[in-house]
């Protein structure tokens, strides 16, 4: 199914799609009349969607710039390259948020990733990335997950945890099998899925594509995981640690271009280009911990020996280090960023490896040595860092970065900083339990979330 240019002719019904803050895909259906007179000049969404958490509370300690108020309006107005047939009767499309004054909305995440774009394409370069999406998938129906509590339920598919393992029993190749289906039939080009380690944990591969278009197929690939799951009386969750056992991750590979060629190639390892950007994402990562590992469970992934990075380090085709440079391929060469937990803002993701990427690049950076052992179990030093392990330690790394402010703007910054410490706030006086494996607080708060 390829996106089209108008609504199909047999809709009843246009779902207006976009992500809030968090990474939650929001939306609201709309007849072919109601689209048709809104979507050049957009449609009303209230700026509330900015200003409350994953339990519908309204989040305090932030200031309101002129844009927010008392319920504000804002425009989210479609992009018709994205519209497609997500089923017969319903089209979707996705849409950014804009200010009624013609401007962006400064926290609106796929603007934030096209402003971006544009900056690199000020240089000459065009990008291309891939994401990894990891999900575990459950036995029990969604409503059963619920009644639970989210808690003790049944790895689909077996018991035992392994890699690539092919003895998964039927209902979980049916799922898989289901959901590829459906991505087919939306035009989001996959390339490969396969058993992860966890019991009931898959990794489904999105080809590589231009970053924008990969967020908008990242986005729509969840939420086509969490129908068909209902479809099928299971359910699937992406929060970055949903058992007591190993977290779950959306590894992204990004390559630039200029005139069609990979700039990140060069016959002898990393490009002089790839090693700016290499550079640039690691003097930005530890502030970036905070947006790309974005939930009090994000950080419970950050143990060493288990797969995450925990160093703030790189190498080549290194995977214990958290860029990992694939080098030696005219086609292929990419830097991996291993960092995001898969609770992550897909758009929010790409934003703060876009803006290390330039910022490698306009400021010349130059990277510290690779790593060519293992990355983790390495002691911070002042040598190598290690990723900050706590929302908290993030959240501060992110407010003392003048790159990632630079790039992403202060007025991000200061909101992504506050929204954090509400978070924190709120797992640390409403029932979260620091010390335990993983709380109940957080399974009821994000095992359906984003």
């Amino acid at each position: 199914m390829s996106d089209l240019t108008q609504p199909t002719r047999g809709a009843t019904a246009i779902r207006l799609e976009a992500t809030n803050h968090e990474g939650s895909l929001l939306g609201k259906n709309v007849t072919p009349a109601k689209f048709a007179s809104g979507k050049d000049s957009g449609f009303a969404f209230a700026d509330i969607l900015f200003a409350i958490d994953l339990n519908n509370e309204i989040v305090l300690g932030d200031a309101f710039p002129d844009w927010r108020g008392n319920l504000y309006d804002i425009q989210m107005v479609p992009d018709m390259s994205t519209l497609v047939e997500w089923k017969p009767g319903l089209d979707s499309v996705i849409g950014d948020y804009w200010l009624k004054d013609g401007r962006p909305v400064p926290i609106c995440p796929r603007n934030m990733v096209r402003g971006l774009l544009e900056k690199l394409a000020a240089h000459g370069y065009t990008a291309t990335a891939a994401v990894e999406i990891e999900a575990t998938l459950f036995e029990e129906s969604v409503h059963e997950a619920r009644a639970r509590g989210y808690r003790d339920l049944t790895p689909l598919g077996g018991s035992t945890g392994a890699t690539y393992h092919l003895a998964r029993s039927k209902d979980w190749i049916d799922y898989m099998e289901a959901v590829v289906a459906r991505l087919d039939e939306l035009g989001i080009t996959w390339e490969a899925w396969t058993d992860e380690a966890a019991p009931g944990q898959t990794e489904l591969n999105l080809a590589p594509t231009d970053p924008l278009r990969l967020c908008d197929g990242w986005a729509r690939t969840r939420q086509v995981m969490r129908e068909v799951a209902f479809e099928l009386g299971h359910t699937v969750s992406f929060m970055a640690k949903p058992t007591a056992g190993f977290g779950q991750g959306a590894h992204i590979n990004l390559s630039l271009q200029k005139d069609g060629v990979n700039q990140f190639f060069a016959e002898d390892g990393p490009s002089a280009l790839m090693e700016r950007a290499v550079a640039g994402l690691l003097a930005t990562m530890e502030g970036a911990t905070s947006v790309v590992m974005p939930q009090i469970t994000s950080y419970r992934r950050l143990v060493d020996l288990t797969g995450p990075p925990t160093t703030v380090t790189w190498g080549v085709n290194n995977k214990t280090a958290a860029v990992r440079a694939i080098t030696g391929h005219p086609k292929y060469s990419r830097l991996e960023y291993r960092l995001p937990g898969s609770d992550v803002n897909p758009y929010f993701a790409l934003a703060v490896v876009l803006a290390g990427v330039l910022a490698g690049i306009e400021k010349e950076l130059e990277p510290p040595a690779q790593v060519s052992d293992m990355a983790w179990c390495l002691p911070d030093d002042g040598v190598v860092k290690r990723i900050p392990d706590t929302m908290s330690k993030a959240g501060a790394a992110l407010d003392a970065d003048p790159l990632l402010r630079e790039y992403l703007g202060d007025e991000f910054v200061d909101f992504w900083v506050a929204s954090r410490r509400w978070e924190w706030m709120e797992f640390h006086t409403k029932g979260g339990d620091p010390f335990a494996e993983l709380s109940a607080w957080e399974s009821t708060r994000y095992f359906e979330f984003p």
